[in-house]
């Protein structure tokens, strides 16, 4: 599969419809981390996560495979953006305080992955991968979000995708597990936010290529009925995913 290509095409939408991860999620990060010197941010997008690490690390690396992507990243004098895979980087040894990647784990090599993370932590270094699943508004709207989006795409979504669905419990951790908060992800969204944020997943890009978007239209059509006006907005909730890990020496 080339996730390169995918989650290339329409990085500026990326950029405005995807949610903020909660301020809790960096404050735990930097607390558990050896020092706050310097943080990766792994397949970063458009820098989303690594412009909240920033206001926690002096310093953060922030690398995707995707220029198009990085070209849309919000520039930070704290952050250093560069093109290049997660599996093979040229950072120096033994350098980082945390290692993170948002919302991609599940994309990785984890075999050559892991090595790399491992040759580029600290001693007592901080691995952490967090994402988010399933959008809740209520039973009415999460209904039709499922009858006429959901059941629609599903046939898109890559293997891969169970493992974030699975709050990546069968993904095995070379590090030692770390304890993590609860915390919550919520958004205030009106409905077409709503369907911006949808239209980013990558098995709704698919199906769009490939029958076209139809399908949204329709969908908009039958969650105005349960939304109200399209203009109000609506407490989202997302299904969080943490996990961490600190390498032992």
């Amino acid at each position: 599969m080339d996730t390169h290509r995918l989650f290339s095409d329409k990085s500026e939408l990326y950029e405005v419809a995807r949610p903020l991860y909660p301020e809790a999620l960096f404050e735990y990060l930097a607390k558990v981390a050896p020092s706050t010197l310097l943080a990766w941010d792994c397949a970063c997008g458009n820098g989303q996560a690594a412009n909240s690490l920033v206001r926690y690390f002096e310093r953060v690396e922030a690398t995707d495979v995707s220029s198009e992507q990085i070209s849309n990243a919000k520039l930070n004098p704290k952050i250093t953006y560069s093109v290049a895979t997660s599996e093979r980087t040229s950072f120096a040894d033994s350098s980082f305080d945390l290692v993170c990647v948002a919302q991609a784990l599940h994309w990785f090599d984890f075999d050559a992955y892991w090595s790399e993370v491992k040759r580029v932590l600290k001693p007592d270094g901080v691995f952490a991968a967090w994402g988010y699943t399933w959008p809740s508004v209520d039973a009415a709207v999460d209904k039709v979000f499922k009858e006429r989006i959901l059941n629609v795409i599903e046939p898109y979504w890559a293997p891969q995708n169970r493992l974030l669905w699975d709050h990546y419990e069968n993904i095995e951790l070379p590090f030692s597990r770390l304890s993590t908060p609860e915390l919550k992800m919520q958004v205030n969204w009106n409905l077409d936010e709503f369907l911006s944020f949808v239209s980013t997943f990558s098995a709704a890009r698919r199906c769009v290529d490939d029958i076209g978007d139809s399908f949204l239209h329709e969908a908009r059509d039958e969650l105005i009925k349960v939304w109200g006006p399209e203009t109000t907005k609506q407490l989202i909730d997302l299904d969080f995913v943490l996990l961490a890990g600190r390498l032992e020496t």
